[in-house]
């Protein structure tokens, strides 16, 4: 059953209309594409006559998480380069003898490495990009590594890291030649983006330093200080690429070319990992909160106020994408629209 378009288009205008963000850009669909979508507000209160788009170019922020990392190191777990549950010291030199060398790909996907829970890589290894890498490898772990679910935006950065070692390629070269070009998403890229296109870029945060809101550069800090690309954040995209994506993974036959992964990976990762632990995670998936077991919602949040939802067993998915980092940092507002999104879509 395809979710009532009107339900969701009120409910995303009531969001701009109380100022959760400036606009938003919305796809449901299943194995066969999309099925409904619709676009609601402004793309920048500072040009109020400008509406949002279907075709908007979103800072997707953790999505890069599962667009780039997650993609690739499924293609490198399908082609038997990468073994989730060896120690880490046991394949990748530039970790042996360090505490990291002790986890597992596995512990990473499931945040339960036992990483350190703090992300200020320039507060803590300065700005030069070899010694935020050195800096972040061979650090100490906070706990031991399968002693509890902790998220952290290291798990994303270090698979990244391990990524570009397994492949011997730049992590933004790799996920475009094993992933997106193969499923036709030729609107995502990894920015700072090039000028032609900020114009279409829906703005996120207040950059204090230029007193103009971020439009083509990533809202993340880290980002911005590895040049753009790692494994936390950084990527854009839009809706339409996304739902490639999502379609893919419910139906592989529907790329038009095989990108990286597969359906085995999608399989592995939509399933839980942590056994008892709390909170549940699959691979860098997580279950949507007020879903049930038997028909789990799997999603992925962006910061910025972007997320993705998908549901094998519904054979569903959803994505919805805002730019709420223009208003605020305060999630709750954004958190009960998800809520009601996926509950309109899902339910």
């Amino acid at each position: 059953m395809t979710p009532s378009s009107d339900h969701i288009h009120q409910l995303l205008t009531d969001g701009v209309r109380n100022q959760t963000y400036p606009g938003a850009v919305w796809a449901v669909g299943d194995a066969g594409g999309a099925r409904a979508s619709g676009a609601v507000g402004v793309l920048d209160p500072a040009e109020p006559d400008g509406p949002m788009l279907p075709d908007t170019v979103f800072d997707v922020a953790s999505l890069t998480k599962i667009l780039a990392v997650w993609s690739t190191i499924g293609s490198l777990w399908e082609a038997g380069q990468l073994p989730l549950d060896e120690r880490l010291d046991d394949f990748w030199p530039e970790v042996t003898g360090h505490p990291l060398g002790q986890a597992t790909a596995h512990n990473l996907l499931t945040h339960t490495a036992g990483l350190p829970l703090r992300a200020q890589l320039q507060n803590l290894y300065g700005t030069d990009s070899t010694a935020i890498r050195a800096g972040v490898l061979h650090e100490a772990l906070h706990r031991p590594s399968g002693e509890a679910v902790e998220y952290t935006d290291r798990a994303a950065l270090i698979l990244g890291y391990l990524a570009e070692y397994l492949s011997g390629q730049p992590l933004d070269q790799l996920a475009t030649e094993r992933i997106w070009k193969p499923l036709g998403m030729n609107s995502t890229r990894f920015g700072p983006l090039p000028a032609d296109r900020t114009t279409r870029t829906a703005p996120t945060e207040l950059d204090q330093d230029t007193g103009s809101h971020l439009r083509g550069t990533a809202h993340d800090f880290s980002a911005r200080l590895l040049g753009g690309v790692c494994g936390i954040a950084g990527v854009f995209s839009t809706a339409d690429d996304l739902a490639r994506f999502l379609q893919y993974m419910l139906d592989p036959t529907a790329a038009p070319a095989r990108p990286g992964f597969g359906p085995g990976w999608t399989e592995e990762s939509l399933t839980v990992h942590t056994g008892t632990m709390e909170p549940v995670r699959g691979l860098f998936w997580h279950p949507a909160p007020g879903t049930h077991h038997a028909d789990r919602v799997w999603v992925h949040y962006g910061f910025t106020g972007t997320g993705m939802w998908i549901s094998p067993k519904q054979d569903r998915w959803a994505i919805l994408l805002t730019n709420k980092l223009y208003h605020t940092r305060d999630r709750q507002p954004l958190t009960a629209v998800r809520d009601a999104f996926r509950g309109l879509v899902f339910d």
